[in-house]
């Protein structure tokens, strides 16, 4: 009998398991009121008094193994559950993080830039916070021009000479003042005016403007590098170049394409003629030239701006444009899948 036992301690000592039925079977039958435990104390009375001494420490042996080998696997089982409550399941694939996505400002310049890239033009770009010369003056705009007062400058009080830019020509300026003809450079970037905030208009909005300088620069080179932009960009090449002025070009032209009428935005952004005038254009004024270090008897050249703002409304069938300000979150999930 007592070899019997010793045999339950061996078992009791090797028995392992990480489920909470079976340790609870383990316990039932060692230490349960009809468990092995309670049929070898029965049996005590029968056992020569020569053998109860040994056979007791025996079962008492036995007792105390089963007993620790049940607290020890329901401890371990505890600790596992633990564990799972605060680090959750560890062999469960992890939850999926959430994805960005870029604005549709960015989206838009991102694609302007890669179409003037393809040609050969390259990204410059400067400050924000610009002096009168790279703004106004270089650009053929002198002091008491009126045509300065065509773009409601925000200026620094403490130095009136300092501004935030109306335009991205002044990195023009800056990017023909250190490097040489022939230059082929695109200009994104944010500028500042100080008009009235509405569906169609805000006191900052985003410019990419293109400068081409070389020798025997024509308008007629304007005309298809635009051409050729708007059936990049919208699919569509009917664009017309309307008669306007700006300082800094001469001849000088209004860039609009043309649409469509196909959807309710569409005439309201276009106020229903299915034109939409997405930016400026011209030749580079010789005296710009010549403020920036140019020969104009030498080379001439062309440029031209586009408001992204404008176009990313277009393209996206947005029709307010302080929308692109805002960041509200349920207006910039809808372009994750325009990563």
């Amino acid at each position: 009998m007592i070899d019997k036992i010793k045999e339950h301690i061996a078992e009791v000592e090797k028995f392992t398991t990480q489920a909470k039925e079976d340790i609870e079977n383990f316990r039932i039958k060692y230490l349960g009121k009809k468990g092995l435990l309670n049929e070898f104390f029965a049996e005590f009375r029968n056992v020569p008094n020569e053998q109860k001494k040994e056979f007791g420490q025996t079962i008492n042996k036995l007792k105390e193994a089963a007993q620790e080998k049940v607290n020890a696997l329901k401890e371990a089982l505890e600790n596992k559950a633990e564990e799972k409550g605060v680090y959750g399941d560890l062999t469960r694939p992890a939850q999926p993080m959430e994805i960005g996505a870029r604005h549709p400002i960015s989206l838009v310049k991102n694609q302007i830039t890669d179409i003037f890239s393809r040609i050969g033009f390259n990204v410059s770009e400067g400050p924000e916070i610009e002096d009168d010369w790279h703004n106004f003056t270089a650009l053929n705009l002198p002091e008491y021009h009126p045509a300065r007062d065509m773009q409601d400058t925000f200026f620094i009080q403490t130095n009136p000479d300092i501004l935030l830019r109306t335009h991205t020509s002044s990195v023009q300026v800056r990017y023909m003042e250190n490097n040489k003809p022939p230059i082929r450079t695109i200009s994104p970037g944010r500028v500042y005016r100080n008009e009235a905030i509405s569906a169609r208009s805000h006191c900052f909005f985003h410019q990419i403007e293109g400068l081409y300088i070389d020798k025997e620069v024509s308008f007629a080179d304007l005309k298809q590098t635009l051409q050729h932009f708007t059936k990049e960009m919208f699919g569509k090449s009917k664009i017309r170049l309307r008669p306007s002025y700006f300082p800094f070009t001469e001849p000088s032209a209004e860039i609009d394409v043309y649409w469509g009428l196909a959807t309710e935005t569409d005439h309201k952004i276009t106020k229903g003629t299915g034109w939409l005038e997405i930016g400026g254009c011209g030749m580079v004024d010789p005296n710009v030239l010549t403020n920036c270090g140019i020969d104009p008897t030498e080379y001439s050249g062309f440029a031209f701006g586009v408001g992204i703002d404008r176009i990313a409304m277009l393209l996206h069938q947005i029709g307010d444009i302080r929308l692109l300000s805002e960041n509200d979150v349920r207006f910039l999930e809808q372009f994750k899948s325009a990563l």
